[in-house]
C-alpha cells in the first residue's frame, strides 16, 4: 500500500511509520483528517517487521501478539491477521531436564500435571491462581496506579518461592522485559501477567509485520512516503534530508526516544535507558523433539547464549517452506555481537538439548537490537512519572511506547490518544 508519492503540504505530518504513527494516522483518517506519514526506512512497521529469507519469515526479533491487549482488540482485525497460537505456559530447561508448566485456566485437563510439576511448589501454583484473580479484578488503569516496586520484590512479597522465581518467572518474564534482574516495575509485570494468562499469545501467519501492513492498508496510497528521513523540524515545517521542506498544521513525532531527541535538539537518552536483545534464526530439516509442542522454551541458566527458544514453524507452519522448520533463539543483554561466535555457541548449547542434529541446522540471520525496549523501572512508573506529555507545543505531539510502558499496546494507545487530541482541536 505504501508508495513514494510526494507532497509539500498536509494537515498533519506524522514522522515515523511504526505502530504508533500508523495507529495515529488510521484514527485520524477515520475522523476525516488526512495525515502524511514520513518513514525513513524502506517499509512501515518500525520494530514490528518481517523479512522473507529463503522462503522463511523472520520477524525482526522474536515477538508475540498478546490478543488480550485492549488497544489491539480495538484496532486490529484478528481474523484477517490469520493468527497462529502458542499454548499458554512454558517448557523449561533445567540442567538436563525438561519441566512443563501449562496454564490450567486455558487447558483444564492439564490441572493435575500443573499441580505436580516441579517448576514450583503446590503453594506456588495456588499463588498463581490468586495472582490471576488479583490482576483480573482491577482495571488496567488501576493496575498502573498502584505504587510500584520491582518485579522481583513483588514476587517475593506475594509469597512465591525462590524455586518458581528461578524456574519460571525469571526466565519467562526476563524474556518479556529483556532483563533478567527483574528490576522492571511491578505494575507493568501485573499488566503483562494478566495479558499472558487470560488470553492467547499468537503470531500472524504471514509474520508479525502483518500487523503494520494491516494498518498501512487502511490508509490511502498517498499517505505514506518511504525512504523519507527527516533532518529537522521548526514550527510548522519539516525539512527532509534531501532538502525538501514541507508544512503542516500539526506535526506528530512517532519515532523512538533517540530520534525524537535529535529532532527536538535535546540530549540523546543513554544506552542504559534501553534493554537489548539478539535474535538468531536457524533452518532445520525437521523440528527438534520436545516433550510438548507449541510452548515457549525457557533456559533457567541465564548466563548461557540461549535464553529462550521458539520452534516457530510448529506454531505457524507458514513461517517456513514446506518440509522445513524454523527455530528462533533469543539472547539478552549483548551490547556487541560477534555473529560467528554467537552462532557456534548456540549450536553447542542446543546440541546438549536436542542432539547432534543441531550441527546440521543452517544459520539464516541474526538480528541484534540494541534499543529493543525502553527500560521501565519503578521510578519511571511512579504516579508522578506515569505519563510523558503527548503534547509538546501548540502544534507538536509525540507518541510511542516510550511515553508510557514498553509494549505494542502502549504504542497503539498513545497513537490513538494523540489522534483524539488532534481531532478534538479540529
Amino acid at each position: 500500500m505504501s508508495t513514494q508519492m510526494s507532497g509539500a503540504n498536509a494537515p498533519v505530518i506524522i514522522i515515523g511509520g511504526g505502530i504508533a504513527g500508523l495507529t495515529c494516522a488510521v484514527y485520524l483518517k477515520q475522523a476525516g483528517i488526512h495525515a502524511l506519514v514520513l518513514e525513513a526506512s524502506d517499509a512501515v512497521g518500525g520494530r514490528v517487521r518481517t523479512d522473507v529469507v529463503d522462503g522463511f519469515r523472520l520477524d525482526r526479533g522474536f515477538q508475540i501478539l498478546l490478543t488480550a491487549y485492549p488497544e489491539a482488540q480495538r484496532l486490529l482485525n484478528y481474523a484477517a491477521l490469520d493468527l497462529r497460537y502458542f499454548r499458554s505456559g512454558a517448557l523449561i530447561r533445567e540442567r538436563d531436564n525438561w519441566l512443563t508448566l501449562v496454564n490450567p485456566f486455558q487447558e483444564p485437563l492439564s490441572v493435575i500435571q500443573t499441580l505436580v510439576s516441579p517448576v514450583g511448589t503446590l503453594a506456588d501454583k495456588l499463588k498463581i491462581a490468586e495472582l490471576i484473580r488479583r490482576t483480573q479484578s482491577q482495571s488496567i488503569d488501576e493496575l498502573f496506579r498502584q505504587t510500584p516496586t520491582t518485579t522481583l520484590q513483588f514476587l517475593r512479597e506475594f509469597g512465591f518461592s525462590e524455586q518458581i522465581i528461578e524456574h519460571f518467572f525469571r526466565p519467562f518474564f526476563g524474556g518479556v522485559f529483556l532483563e533478567d534482574a527483574l528490576t522492571t516495575s511491578s505494575n507493568f509485570f501485573e499488566f503483562c501477567f494478566r495479558m499472558f494468562f487470560t488470553d492467547d499469545g499468537a503470531v500472524p501467519a504471514q509474520g508479525i509485520g502483518a500487523i503494520a501492513d494491516q494498518l498501512d492498508s487502511r490508509l490511502s496510497p498517498d499517505q505514506v512516503r518511504l525512504n523519507c528521513a527527516v533532518e529537522k523540524i521548526a514550527d510548522n515545517t519539516v525539512q527532509l534530508n534531501n532538502g525538501e521542506v514541507m508544512t503542516a498544521s500539526t506535526i506528530v513525532l512517532a519515532v523512538d526516544a533517540t530520534q525524537a531527541a535529535t529532532l527536538l535538539d535535546m540530549p540523546a537518552p543513554p544506552e542504559q535507558a534501553f534493554n537489548h536483545t539478539t535474535c538468531t534464526y536457524f533452518a532445520a530439516a525437521s523440528a527438534p523433539k520436545t516433550p510438548s509442542e507449541k510452548l515457549l522454551l525457557l533456559n533457567t541458566h541465564r548466563s548461557s547464549a540461549v535464553h529462550n527458544v521458539a520452534i516457530l514453524s510448529d506454531v505457524a507452519p507458514e513461517y517456513a517452506p514446506s518440509g522445513q522448520s524454523l527455530i528462533s533463539v533469543s539472547t539478552q543483554g549483548l551490547e556487541l555481537v560477534n555473529e560467528t561466535v554467537l552462532v557456534e555457541q548456540i549450536r553447542q548449547e542446543l546440541t546438549n538439548w536436542f542432539g547432534a542434529e543441531v550441527q546440521q541446522w543452517r544459520h539464516l540471520r541474526t538480528y541484534h537490537i540494541p534499543q529493543a525496549l525502553p527500560v521501565y523501572t519503578p521510578e519511571q512508573a511512579g504516579l508522578d512519572a506515569i505519563r510523558k506529555p503527548l503534547r509538546l507545543a501548540e502544534n507538536l505531539y509525540q507518541c510511542g511506547d516510550q511515553m508510557t510502558y514498553p509494549s505494542l499496546n502502549a504504542a497503539m494507545q498513545t497513537g490513538r490518544e494523540v489522534a483524539e487530541r488532534i481531532i478534538t482541536r479540529s
